[in-house]
């Protein structure tokens, strides 16, 4: 039987093993004397060169993680001259520095008698341990599969990333994610060399984090009444009626999760969103508000603004803190100084995006206030505000970052902008020589619906897995030195649970990768979204969930004249699509789609199946005529 295993895990890691997510700078296949194959067992040890300490802690993680193996995992022990029966991992930090390698690059050179990582810095010897775990077979992601021995092809690769800031930001206001859950989402992205958690902690919905001057926030800003149904649907909070949702992280357990971040070489940036989203803030602290209404409480989902669809909204509730109130910044100053020293990184987050200007307007303090201090509108008052932030902000030692609207009214002086409007923003902060980080929701939404509306969880907008992929950070005209890097975003308000939260995030996660570490002039959609294909194996082996969206077909839908035309595609090649609109349901035998088709007056149901190589492959599409309608675009 094991003899049959070791065969299939060859097979398996043959065609696997240059199915790395993000794609290294330079992978060469090791040709020389026929093909070469390093096989990982009990038998091999583990060398850590003139034994670096920071490179000892990450081969002890290294092989912790090899559960596979059943126990017999390899020894630490020095190999002078490794052989294919004295195999040796060697793990090694560059006494002097390779300039092409930087911070987080490394080699990773693999014969059939050692497998050979270096770097300048312990964060390359991790993400030379990333790839090596992505050339294992699928089955290593299985913690309770035990094989003691697992093949690895040949290869020389070398590789370093594009940019230094490459995010995935968690929103745990909307849905309160455990301590553990956070764990193990930074940990997966940390896998895909992805290096700066952006943890969304304070919103409307939930006040996240501990902080001790202000105890009213976690006690009364953490929790909301229990709401079912979709987010801007929900019933108010009855009188009297128990906030029992949510939850908040101990000023212990944000340590314990930064440490656990930091030995996986990611930086985690906090973000609490001020002066808008303040709900939660003002259901604690009424008296931060103009209108200091002392009916407050956190929204459970609630409708609470009007949209208008021209760009502008109207709040129907005060959410936004008081910028001409001292009282305010004495409150900031103490969530600051309690927020600095538990996060290590460089950044504190402001928010600063969508505050309602409308309360401000009306208000006779916030008036005489801009009149004191020769501020012209409210878009000056928010970036009064703004600055006086970052100055608390930077006496901690740290930089303040926003969303693009703090650069309406004047951008603080050393704030970094976070790009989320499209580029436009980002492109203005960098004409103004200011650092940015490219967010759109155009490529980096990761709410957004990925699939066919019939079949996803309905949103306003969608993002495909290819148009993710088509991102690029620095736009024509634009000088790439002040731009760190690319995020993809996850707002939760429709998103329910950890498993759903991974759901939206991978694989549009993956295009987020490797367009923030691979070369420009490396990205492909067809072989990206083949290796693509190859992570939904491990996906699934190790139980966690995974879109495959992508195989989906694509629906558009036209009017001529009074014809209802559907036109069908796939982002893949090789896909055939088959579909029926006489209720039966469609497979490999049913009418191919090879060109636009009209579809039949009445109530008719279109519905669509792909294939591939006669194989089923997507989930299937079923669309009634009267819905395929409310999609052709007046």
């Amino acid at each position: 039987m094991k003899k049959i295993l070791f065969l299939l895990l060859i097979s398996v890691t043959t065609f696997a093993q240059n199915n790395i997510i993000p794609a290294p700078v330079s992978y060469e296949m090791s040709t020389t004397g026929g093909m070469s194959m390093f096989m990982l067992d009990s038998r091999t040890s583990i060398d850590v060169t003139d034994d670096n300490p920071d490179a000892k802690k990450i081969a002890e993680n290294f092989v912790s993680s090899l559960g596979f193996m059943g126990g017999q995992k390899p020894v630490f022990k020095k190999v002078e001259k490794p052989t294919a029966q004295d195999k040796a991992v060697v793990f090694t930090i560059n006494k002097t520095p390779n300039a092409l390698l930087g911070n987080e690059g490394y080699t990773l050179d693999v014969t059939g008698e050692t497998i050979k990582m270096t770097a300048n810095k312990p964060a390359g010897l991790f993400y030379a341990i990333q790839t090596l775990r992505q050339m294992m077979p699928p089955q290593a992601e299985n913690k309770e599969f035990s094989m003691g021995m697992f093949p690895i092809m040949g290869c020389k690769i070398t590789d370093y990333p594009r940019f230094g800031w490459r995010g995935l930001m968690l929103d745990v206001s909307r849905h309160f994610f455990t301590k553990e859950e956070v764990k193990s989402y930074i940990d997966l992205m940390s896998r895909y060399k992805l290096n700066t958690f952006h943890w969304h902690l304070a919103d409307d919905e939930g006040w996240r984090v501990e902080i001790k001057a202000l105890p009213k926030l976690t006690e009364i800003g953490a929790f909301r009444v229990v709401r079912n149904g979709g987010f801007g649907n929900r019933e108010a909070p009855k009188e009297g009626e128990p906030a029992t949702y949510g939850g908040f992280y101990t000023q212990e357990d944000i340590k314990e999760v930064v440490a656990y971040a930091t030995e996986r070489n990611v930086t985690i940036v906090p973000e609490i969103d001020v002066p808008g989203h303040s709900m939660a803030v003002l259901a604690a602290y009424p008296e931060l508000s103009t209108q200091k209404d002392l009916k407050r409480f956190v929204n459970p989902g609630i409708k609470f603004a009007d949209w208008p669809g021209n760009g502008t909204f109207v709040m129907n509730i005060e959410n936004t803190l008081n910028p001409s109130d001292e009282k305010v910044y004495e409150f900031l100053d103490k969530v600051i100084t309690e927020l600095a020293p538990l996060f290590p990184n460089k950044y504190i987050h402001m928010g600063g995006d969508e505050a309602y200007h409308g309360y401000w307007e009306k208000d006779a303090g916030c008036q005489a206030f801009m009149k004191k201090n020769n501020l012209k509108n409210t878009h000056e008052l928010q970036s009064y505000f703004v600055k006086r932030v970052e100055k608390m902000v930077n006496k901690k030692g740290k930089t303040l970052i926003g969303w693009d609207e703090i650069l309406e009214g004047g951008l603080a002086p050393n704030a970094t902008v976070m790009s989320w409007r499209g580029m436009k923003g980002g492109i203005e902060a960098a004409k103004q020589k200011h650092d940015v980080v490219m967010s759109p929701t155009t490529f980096a939404y990761l709410d957004y619906t990925q699939g066919d509306p019939s079949v996803e969880k309905p949103i306003y907008a969608s993002l495909s897995l290819k148009k993710a992929y088509s991102f690029e950070p620095v736009p024509d005209s634009t000088d790439a030195k002040y731009i760190l890097g690319g995020q993809g975003n996850l707002w939760t308000e429709q998103v329910q649970n950890y498993r759903h939260a991974l759901y939206m995030t991978y694989p549009r996660a993956f295009a987020i990768a490797e367009t923030t570490w691979s070369p420009k002039e490396k990205k492909d959609w067809d072989g990206f979204v083949a290796r693509t294909e190859s992570h939904f194996q491990r996906f699934d082996i190790a139980n966690l969930k995974i879109s495959k969206a992508v195989y989906d077909a694509i629906i558009t839908v036209k009017k001529e004249g009074e014809k209802l035309i559907c036109e069908m595609e796939s982002d893949l090649k090789g896909v055939d699509i088959f579909y029926t609109t006489d209720d039966s349901f469609p497979d490999k035998f049913s009418p191919k789609y090879t060109a636009p088709i009209e579809i039949p007056t009445g109530p008719v149901t279109l519905k669509v199946a792909t294939y591939r190589n006669g194989q089923p492959l997507g989930r299937m599409l079923s669309i009634p005529r009267v819905d395929l309608e409310k999609r052709v675009k007046k």
